[in-house]
């Protein structure tokens, strides 16, 4: 019995061990210097279906649907409605980053979540389990190139999943990241700060 319960607890701590190390290839795989970008349809969570463009480049996001634009320099956020013609900027807390930026979990599943890997015919099934975090759970599909394909979140509010397509690294500039408002010169600015 004792080497029942060791060997689960050893084939447990592999199976960590292996997540790890696939989603630190994949973050690696994002996390470029220069940036990158993608495609994605965000499901679930009580929004419909939205699609869009995504640019990255370390803690920073541009993306861009139907419906808005979000900048995210590393600290301040622009939203900007089209429909309204208006821009909210807020500094988003780590929970409201992760609900908008589809690599957010990149840096998240080094602390406090549980992990297992689970082997497809196109790739890996990563499973993340947190306690007391305000995504709960996490389902990431990785490829055999390492590029992510797909993430589920459980929040408080619902599942939402993000499919993922079209990955590339790109050059992007620092700029890109920060609203102009000289490019949406009839927008009302609602400072939420």
């Amino acid at each position: 019995m004792l080497l029942a319960v060791l060997f689960t607890a050893t084939s447990f701590a592999n199976k960590a061990a292996d997540a790890r190390k696939i989603l630190d290839k994949a973050a690696a795989k994002v996390n470029l210097k220069s940036g990158a970008s993608a495609n994605f349809t965000i499901t679930g969570n009580k929004m419909g279906t939205q699609s869009g463009t995504i640019f990255i480049k370390g803690n920073k996001f541009n993306a861009r649907t139907s419906n808005a634009i979000m900048w995210y320099n590393g600290k301040t956020q622009w939203v900007y409605s089209k429909k309204n013609n208006e821009v909210n900027v807020s500094t988003p807390s780590a929970s409201q980053q992760q609900s908008m930026n589809p690599y957010t979990f990149l840096s998240l599943y080094k602390k406090g979540y549980n992990m297992s890997v689970s082997t497809t015919a196109s790739g890996h099934q990563i499973h993340l389990i947190g306690k007391g975090k305000s995504i709960s759970e996490m389902y990431i599909l990785i490829d055999k190139s390492y590029t992510i394909k797909q993430v589920k979140m459980k929040q408080k509010n619902g599942w939402m999943t993000i499919n993922i397509s079209n990955f590339k690294a790109t050059s992007i500039s620092d700029s890109a990241f920060t609203f102009n408002a000289k490019d949406y010169p009839k927008a009302e600015v609602i400072d939420l700060r």
